[in-house]
């Protein structure tokens, strides 16, 4: 008899927890076919009065790094001095090889809602988090806290102020009239330019590149010797003007021009003349292997300091890549070639109105049920705002302090006077590339962030590397193909043509019916599956009872 009892309790606790798994399939049904249609994020965050620290706290940090040990060294150590601050707070690193995976992994995870408690990430990634409910929490409150918040008085560290983040930095945070973020660090493009070619050509650098003077000098580059060797470096290969972000490069030469890109309301102004006309002129010169793309060549820096590329085009960030001396450098010692690197702004149209993108990772905030753990979450997220951890995480590499009270410390203006002092943390080549992005702060812009913005970036990279394709193929660039290539990005990467004439955002009003249909099957689905599990247990709870 207690046999049967206890086979009965364990059947029904087992139907419980199973129909309580029905259960959650069909909200997680419901959740996301809802959910995604337009649903964004919390509209504000309750900071709790004080921050309790009897409780001990464990979160999860996710953080992007491929092979450089001294930025895994800065996050160590950046954790081991906060934990050291508040003993409570335990914080478990995790590192991804790049920001895709952390992306891939987040949606993923927001389905299950094990996302991390604070992570690195992109703000076009950030805005597509926002689709589902009350994932990212918004930062508003936390800002302004005074307890809590930026330099807030009950913080145990010297936490940075509003006023003292850079404002063309925090704007690309900000998106759906609330702060989802805060940047990390920032970079922007650099032209690094064999001096050296530019000069045995006979060309002198102006201050400010424009593209007529990048084409002329790269078409110029392309004359061969009897042998068929290229003149200007003896070799039988030659890239002139290599890009390695074609997405920056449409973008950067649209906003340069005027033309539109997108507004903020997420409307796509893309699909326009100008950008008719730029890929026509890019087509020209790809047609004469002046010009290139990483995806279609590889990395820059390669060509350029094997001597086969004049204008490399990457990112402030990956300079230590860049140059006769650079410490990363990819290829052998036999293939370098010696020459003089400047490092300089992308070309530009009018310059003396200069326009470059500024762009990086920022670190948000998931929301969890318990507010004193997102406030844990927040103080740490404080501190990697740190002087010594933003000055720390910029000497590795290109990038710039995202406050300015970090880039005008002692430390690292010292950094930045010990330039060339070495080829490793004092190399001449990446420390320009960081004074760069300094001295033009005010020529910065940031593309709008918006759910969709992520993949309109990656289509106007396409409008470039199609082009170029379609060249190397024989191919002509001409209006027709060009409004077809219109339409295939525009389908592949799921874009509106065009924008609306008010630049006001449409309303997505109720789910389509064929979401209907979809989410009426899905739930018809999971009852029949409930109704037939529930008269199977009945049967054999009869059965045995029978026996019994």
């Amino acid at each position: 008899m207690r046999a049967w009892k206890n086979r009965l309790q364990r059947g029904r606790e087992d139907r419980k927890r199973k129909l309580a798994a029905v259960s959650a399939g069909v909200a997680c049904a419901v959740l996301f076919l809802t959910g995604c249609h337009g649903s964004k994020g919390l509209s504000a965050f309750a900071v709790p009065e004080s921050f309790d620290e009897t409780r001990n706290y464990e979160i999860t940090f996710w953080a992007k790094n491929d092979t450089n040990k001294t930025q895994t060294a800065i996050y160590q150590k950046a954790i081991t001095d906060f934990e050291g601050i508040y003993p409570n707070i335990r914080v478990n690193l995790r590192l991804y090889t790049n920001y895709g995976d952390i992306y891939n992994d987040v949606i993923t995870n927001i389905s299950t809602g094990t996302t991390p408690n604070v992570c690195i990430t992109y703000p076009d990634h950030i805005a597509t988090y926002l689709t589902g409910t009350n994932v990212v929490v918004p930062l508003d409150d936390l800002f302004a806290d005074a307890s809590y918040g930026l330099g807030g008085d009950q913080v145990r560290f010297d936490s940075v102020k509003e006023e003292e983040i850079v404002p063309q930095f925090l704007k690309e945070c900000s998106f759906d009239d609330h702060y989802y973020a805060l940047p990390y660090m920032r970079s922007t493009e650099a032209c690094y330019v064999n001096k050296t070619y530019v000069e045995k050509l006979g060309y002198t650098l102006p201050e400010t590149l424009t593209w007529d003077f990048i084409w002329e000098v790269s078409e110029a580059a392309m004359e061969k010797d009897a042998d068929g060797n290229f003149k200007v470096n003896g070799q039988n290969v030659m890239i002139p003007f290599l890009y390695k972000s074609t997405d920056n490069m449409m973008i950067q030469m649209l906003y340069q021009k005027g033309a539109g890109y997108s507004d903020e309301a997420g409307n796509i102004e893309i699909f326009n003349d100008t950008t008719a006309e730029l890929l026509k002129t890019i087509a020209g010169h790809a047609e004469t292997k002046a010009f290139s793309t990483f995806k279609i060549s590889s990395y820059p820096a390669n060509f350029l300091n094997a001597g086969q590329c004049i204008f490399a085009v990457d990112s402030t960030a990956g300079a230590t890549w860049m140059g006769t001396d650079a410490p990363l450098c990819d290829i052998s010692e036999d293939k370098l070639v010696s020459f003089e690197t400047e490092v300089m702004m992308v070309p530009q149209f009018d310059p003396g109105n200069p326009k470059m993108i500024s762009q990086g990772p920022s670190v948000c905030i998931f929301n969890k049920a318990d507010p004193q753990e997102v406030l844990a979450s927040w103080l740490f997220t404080q501190y990697l705002l740190s002087d010594e951890v933003q000055t720390a995480y910029a000497e590795t590499e290109g990038y710039l302090p995202v406050t300015t009270r970090a880039q005008q410390s002692e430390e690292y203006q010292d950094y930045l006077a010990r330039i060339g002092e070495d080829n490793n943390v004092h190399y001449e080549v990446k420390i320009k590339a960081s004074e760069l992005l300094m001295a033009h702060l005010d020529d910065t812009f940031v593309t709008p962030v918006f759910n969709g913005s992520a993949s309109l970036r990656d289509g106007a990279g396409q409008l470039i590397e199609s082009t170029v394709k379609s060249v190397r193929r024989g191919e002509t660039v001409d209006d027709a193909y060009i409004s077809k290539l219109y339409s295939d990005v525009t389908s592949l990467y799921r874009l509106k043509r065009g924008s609306t004439a008010t630049g006001e955002k449409e309303e997505l009003g109720p789910l389509p019916v064929t979401a209907k249909l979809l989410l009426g099957s899905l739930i018809t689905v999971w009852v029949i599956l409930l109704l037939i599990f529930s008269l199977q247990k009945i049967k054999k709870y009869r059965e045995n009872h029978k026996k019994d």
